[in-house]
């Protein structure tokens, strides 16, 4: 008996296939809405994951040390794109992070996107892309939330098209991120990893004061410079609060927003190839 060899089609999980393919194309989405499917099954335990955290954040230094007075009258106008930009951020992070290391390591699920007709990149983009989404709705979720708990805080609803923008694009540059820690961080380190990581993301990020008011304190003003997550609590700050607090220009966080999801993004999609290839 002769052996038959079987030949798959172009592009199936060999990263060969051309992305402009209308079936390609097809597959990407329909990998998409499935994982968006199940994220609408979970939305409350995803919620809460995303929510508890920030919302204890915004409520201790936004609402309670107004009231008593630790904390200026203003604050709280300040805070809150902060905690928007930070919940997009790193919600986006962890959402394509996670899911990658549990994907390569534990469940082995990447084995069934690699045999899906789309190229390995597209597939990266993919687990991107989803997590970027996850990060939009983890960012938007706290604008009604904390204009609901805290006193004073109102926002132009002609800023809110910007205002969604800035966050799926932070979302973006959070999700690049990562697919960069997802791809190079071996499984049995990446709680450690997180542990490590996020707290000085968090506090370095610009969310809780204004990265131009760290001009006495030149030495942390360039740390936070180094922390795309700035860029994206300037970015909403320069739009809700135009007038009231100096920030960065729109233009400059935009800019590094992008540069931060094409860098980031390319470093991570070639990890992604390399694990996916081994």
């Amino acid at each position: 008996m002769t052996a038959t060899t079987l030949t798959p089609p172009p592009g199936l999980g060999t990263g060969t296939g051309q992305a402009g393919n209308p079936g390609q194309a097809r597959a990407f989405f329909a990998v998409l809405g499935r994982d968006a499917f199940v994220t609408g099954r979970e939305l409350l335990p995803f919620l809460a994951q995303m929510l508890i955290q920030p919302l204890f954040l915004l409520f201790i230094f936004g609402k309670v040390l107004s009231q008593i007075g630790y904390a200026g009258a203003g604050y709280a106008q300040i805070l809150l794109p902060g905690m928007v930009a930070m919940n997009a951020f790193t919600g986006a992070l962890q959402n394509t992070a996670l899911p990658l290391v549990l994907d390569f390591s534990v469940t082995r699920e990447i084995e069934d996107r690699l045999l899906a007709p789309l190229s390995i990149r597209l597939v990266a983009v993919e687990k991107m892309l989803f997590g970027a989404i996850r990060g939009v709705i983890a960012g938007l979720v706290m604008i009604p939330i904390g204009l609901l708990i805290l006193d004073g805080v109102s926002w132009d609803p002609a800023a809110l098209p910007g205002v969604a923008g800035v966050v799926a694009l932070g979302s973006l540059a959070g999700a690049a991120v990562g697919m960069v820690l997802g791809t190079i961080v071996p499984p049995r380190h990446i709680n450690l990893v997180f542990t490590i990581l996020l707290v000085p993301l968090i506090f370095t990020g610009s969310g809780q004061f204004p990265w131009l008011s760290l001009s006495g304190l030149r030495w942390f003003q360039v740390i936070c410079a180094a922390n795309p997550l700035t860029y994206v609590s300037e970015a909403l700050r320069r739009l809700v609060m135009p007038t009231q607090v100096e920030s960065i220009p729109l233009w400059i966080s935009v800019l590094v927003m992008v540069a931060a999801t094409v860098l980031f993004g390319i470093i991570g999609i070639r990890g992604f190839l390399k694990r996916a290839l081994d």
